[in-house]
């Protein structure tokens, strides 16, 4: 009998479409992170589904990969940073990269809207009854984009990229031609394509090659009227090259979505920037997202079943 462990903080649902499926399947279900090691130790499951909610602070990672861990463990999520590294001949991760790609890209457009639109000053025109009928609109047709990382939320930012009429340049670690996507660049090119970008959309995973990639240096190479967007990991981003950047208007506007130390703490200086959009790692959230996530890992759990290849397996070294 397998023993399937769903680790997350609302388990109920899950659980019974997992029994639905799986009737003989023997399952465990945690929603918190502290009781995960006894968990562990008393269930030893064969496999784990499991989200990091609640922030990345505290993941009881030594636990889920400890030796009475599972040998796959499927991460409700795409990003597996909070799993730090792993033995690939003794566990198995897979994520859930795609599930939530589409919605991240409709993020990014909506925030890159939200300034070339200047949201914020018709609503404050609206507030004061103001008719100000000299406003122009600023187009994003004929502009560049840079998309630091081509994978799943990637090339889905590319698409409707293209749909609104952009240059689309884009980095990867094995740069080949990619659909919707003008030029794809080494990752070792970045430096010599910031200047180029009107809109730089960060979806990459956290490694240490990509800690701080954004840093001081990468901003004094971006245009002053350039906006970004992270929907990465914060990590990516140097918090403290960004509030610099945004405070002598190095660039233009910047949307965050995720952040170094999540929650983002009140006295952050991020909260207090012009121009800039903060949102609590919601990008990829929707109602029906988790449930979608879940779905695949059922597909995935077939396969495994069935001992057959197994869906986005992640590869420590590279994150993805």
């Amino acid at each position: 009998m397998t023993r399937i462990l769903i680790h997350n903080s609302a388990t109920e649902e899950m659980a019974a479409r997992l029994a639905d499926a799986v009737p003989e399947a023997e399952i465990a279900t945690c929603n918190n992170y502290q009781d995960l090691p006894a968990l562990m130790r008393d269930f030893k499951p064969d496999v784990a589904y499991s989200i990091c909610f609640k922030g990345r602070a505290g993941f009881p990672r030594d636990a889920l990969l400890g030796v009475d861990g599972p040998k796959w463990v499927s991460v409700g999520g795409s990003g597996v940073d909070h799993l730090a590294s792993w033995d690939p001949d003794v566990v198995t991760v897979t994520n859930s990269a795609g599930v939530a790609a589409p919605m991240m890209a409709e993020y990014v457009f909506g925030t890159i809207l939200h300034f070339t639109l200047d949201i914020p000053g018709l609503r404050a025109d609206q507030e004061e009854s103001e008719w100000r009928a000299s406003r122009l609109m600023s187009p994003l047709q004929g502009k560049t984009m840079l998309i630091v990382g081509l994978g799943h939320t990637g090339q889905a930012v590319a698409a409707r990229a293209k749909a609104f009429g952009l240059h689309v340049v884009g980095t990867r670690a094995r740069p080949e031609p990619m659909e919707n996507v003008d030029e794809v660049h080494a990752s070792g090119d970045l430096q010599n394509l910031w200047h180029k970008a009107d809109f730089i959309v960060l979806s990459l995973p956290l490694l240490p090659t990509t800690r701080h990639l954004v840093n001081a240096r990468s901003f004094s190479a971006m245009k002053p009227s350039a906006i970004l967007v992270n929907v990465s990991r914060g990590g990516v981003l140097d918090d403290a090259a960004l509030i610099n950047a945004m405070r002598t208007e190095t660039i233009a506007g910047a949307a965050l979505d995720v952040f170094e130390t999540e929650p983002l703490p009140f006295d952050n200086h991020i909260w207090g920037l012009e121009n800039v959009i903060v949102s609590p790692h919601c990008s990829a959230v929707y109602e029906e997202w988790a449930m979608q996530s879940f779905e695949l890992f059922l597909t995935n759990l077939g396969r495994w079943k069935a001992g057959e290849a197994l869906i986005n397996i992640v590869n420590p070294e590279r994150g993805y």
